[in-house]
C-alpha cells in the first residue's frame, strides 16, 4: 500500500484525511498540536500519528521520517522550496479554479467579485505557487445567498470524493493536464480592516461584502457612533421604495418585532437582521441602530466630533494638573 504524508493546518484537512485513509497508508498528519480536534480524532481512529512541526524544516524532516511516496497538501499555506519538493512526489489541493485565483483567501474573492461558478483543483505541486500540472478539477455553483462557509463545505465534499482516487491515479503514471498560463490571476491576502462596508457601492456588492466574510471570518463591519457594528446576517430589500434624496448609509426603516433594520445603500436598500457591537454577542439589529436618523459608517463630521471631544478632555486634564503644581 501506498504511503502518504498529509499537510493540513485548516478544516479542510478533515475530508482530506478521510478521503486518503480509504486508499492509502496514511503515515502522518502535519497539523499542530489542536486539542478537542476532529482531525486529530480522526487520526487517532486511523491510528494515524500527528506531527505539531507545521515549518518547512519541519515538512523536510516528516518527510525523512515516514518515507512517503507523496505527500499531499489541503490547506497549508507555507510556500516549500524545491530542495523539498524534490524529496518526493507533492500533491496540492487549491479551492479555486486554476489557473485563476491562486494565492490566498480566495473563496471569499470569488464571493466579493460575483462569481457564479468556483471549483476545487487537484494539481502538481511545483515551486512556483499554485502552478503545476492540473490532475483533477470539479466546478459547483454559488447561488446568489451562498456564504463563504457554505463555498467551503461543498468543496470539502467534492474532495472527500475526489482526493483519493486522483492521487492514486498520480502516482499510477497520470501526469495531467498543463495550466493555461496565459488565464493566470491572483486572489491577495485578506484582513480585517479590508471588511469595511462603503455605504456608497451598490447593494448587491455590499450583501456580498456580508455573504464572503461572515462567520467563522471576521465579518463585514461598518460604524454607529464611532462603535464598531458588524453584520451577522442581512439581505437586499426587493423592490424597495425609491429614493430620491439619498444619503448612503442612512436607516430608512426599522422594526422591533422583526429585529431589523434598513439602510440606504448607493442604488437599494439593504436589511439588517443582526449585529454584534464591538465584538459583543450577536443581537437583532433594532437593537442597537434605534433611529433613522442614524447614519452608518464612519463620516468626517462623526472623527472631527471625536477629535474636539479629545482635545476637550486633554484640556481638562491640563488645567487640573496646573491647579495641582
Amino acid at each position: 500500500m501506498k504511503r502518504i504524508l498529509l499537510l493540513g493546518v485548516g478544516p479542510q484537512a478533515l475530508s482530506a484525511l478521510e478521503s486518503l485513509g480509504d486508499r492509502f497508508l496514511v503515515v502522518g498528519v502535519v497539523r499542530g498540536a489542536e486539542a478537542d480536534d476532529k482531525v486529530a480524532s480522526q487520526a487517532d481512529s486511523l491510528n494515524v500519528p500527528m506531527l505539531s512541526d507545521v515549518s518547512p524544516q519541519g515538512i523536510k524532516q516528516a518527510i525523512v521520517e515516514t518515507r512517503p511516496d507523496c505527500v499531499v497538501s489541503s490547506s497549508y499555506d507555507r510556500i516549500l522550496s524545491k530542495d523539498i519538493l524534490n524529496q518526493c512526489r507533492f500533491v496540492n489541493v487549491h479551492y479555486a479554479p486554476l489557473p485563476r485565483y491562486r494565492g490566498r483567501t480566495f473563496i471569499n474573492w470569488a464571493i466579493i467579485n460575483g462569481e457564479t461558478e468556483f471549483a476545487l483543483t487537484v494539481h502538481v505541486m511545483s515551486p512556483e505557487v499554485d502552478a503545476g500540472n492540473i490532475l483533477c478539477q470539479r466546478t459547483i455553483t454559488i447561488g446568489p445567498h451562498d456564504t463563504a462557509w457554505q463555498v467551503l463545505s461543498a468543496l470539502n465534499e467534492i474532495q472527500r470524493e475526489v482526493l483519493g482516487d486522483t492521487v492514486l491515479q498520480y502516482l499510477n503514471g497520470y501526469q495531467g493536464v498543463p495550466q493555461d498560463e496565459s488565464a493566470t490571476s491572483y486572489a491577495c491576502a485578506r484582513v480585517p480592516a479590508d471588511g469595511e462596508i462603503d455605504w456608497s457601492k451598490p447593494t448587491d456588492r455590499i450583501y456580498a461584502l456580508v455573504r464572503a466574510l461572515s462567520p467563522p471570518w471576521p465579518g463585514a463591519h461598518t460604524y454607529l457612533d464611532m462603535r464598531r457594528i458588524t453584520v451577522v446576517r442581512a439581505i437586499p430589500v426587493c423592490d424597495a421604495p425609491s429614493y430620491v434624496g439619498r444619503v448612503p448609509g442612512r436607516v430608512v426603516g426599522r422594526s422591533r418585532t422583526d429585529g431589523h433594520a434598513d439602510v440606504l445603500t448607493s442604488d437599494g436598500v439593504l436589511r439588517i437582521y443582526e449585529v454584534t457591537v464591538d465584538e459583543g454577542p450577536v443581537v437583532a439589529a433594532s437593537t442597537v441602530i434605534t433611529s433613522t436618523r442614524q447614519t452608518l459608517g464612519l463620516r468626517t463630521a462623526d472623527l472631527l466630533a471625536r477629535v474636539a471631544d479629545l482635545e476637550n478632555r486633554l484640556a481638562a486634564v491640563q488645567r487640573d494638573d496646573g491647579r495641582r503644581d
